[in-house]
């Protein structure tokens, strides 16, 4: 005599899992295959890159056009929008006059004139400067014949190791059309923001001070 099973059967006895719900087993290994599909498929930050270029074009950093006046000589470029114009500058311009320093705007040696004004290049960004004028200390001399006050370093022996000496003439210059010149105290004052590792302040205080008596 035949007995119909039940189309329902119960768990044995003690049993913790339903056979309804899949086991431990199978649900890690599952897991581990759609991740892996996933991860092939070159799902980044929620979108599908599958190309390694828009990958790579999703991670650039953005950029912007810049059009300047450096020495006299109208500049375009583009430049990412964190670039200093001291990297501007040395990097792709060619001027490495203009030296690095501190680069944290401590130091100086990277002192250049914008629309006339002295400015520390390692903190100001070159994205900011659209049809600005920036003198670097490439742009001083008249030709063959020196700028007054990079003669007057020379006469006065202002320099020693040289590495400060662009940025101290270019803040010199600034200091000397801010018409902060009336004393060699006042020039102390207004060049303070430049360090010379070397120790010439005296000597770079004459060479502005014999420059400004001269103009």
């Amino acid at each position: 005599m035949t007995t119909d099973l039940p189309e329902s059967v119960p768990p044995p006895t003690g049993s913790s899992e339903s056979s309804a719900a899949p086991s431990r087993r199978t649900f890690i290994g599952t897991s581990t295959a759609v991740g892996g599909a996933v991860l092939a498929s070159g799902v980044i930050g929620g979108t599908f890159l599958a190309d390694p270029e828009e990958a790579a074009a999703a991670g650039a950093s953005p950029s912007s056009r810049v059009s300047l006046t450096v020495n006299d000589t109208r500049r375009t470029v583009t430049v990412d929008n964190r670039t200093s114009l001291l990297d501007l500058l040395r990097e792709h311009l060619g001027l490495t006059g203009s030296k690095k320093g501190c680069n944290a705007g401590a130091c100086g040696a990277c002192t250049v004139l914008v629309d006339g004004q002295r400015h520390n290049a390692c903190l100001t960004l070159a994205v900011r400067l659209e049809g600005a004028e920036v003198t670097t200390i490439e742009g001083l001399a008249d030709g063959g014949e020196l700028h007054p006050l990079q003669q007057a370093f020379i006469d006065q022996d202002a320099f020693q190791c040289g590495y400060c000496t662009s940025g101290q003439i270019m803040s010199g210059v600034g200091c000397i059309n801010e018409g902060h010149t009336g004393s060699p105290e006042e020039i102390r004052e207004f060049m303070s923001g430049n360090i010379c590792r070397c120790g010439c302040y005296v000597k770079i205080a004459r060479a502005v001070e014999q420059t400004a008596a001269r103009k």
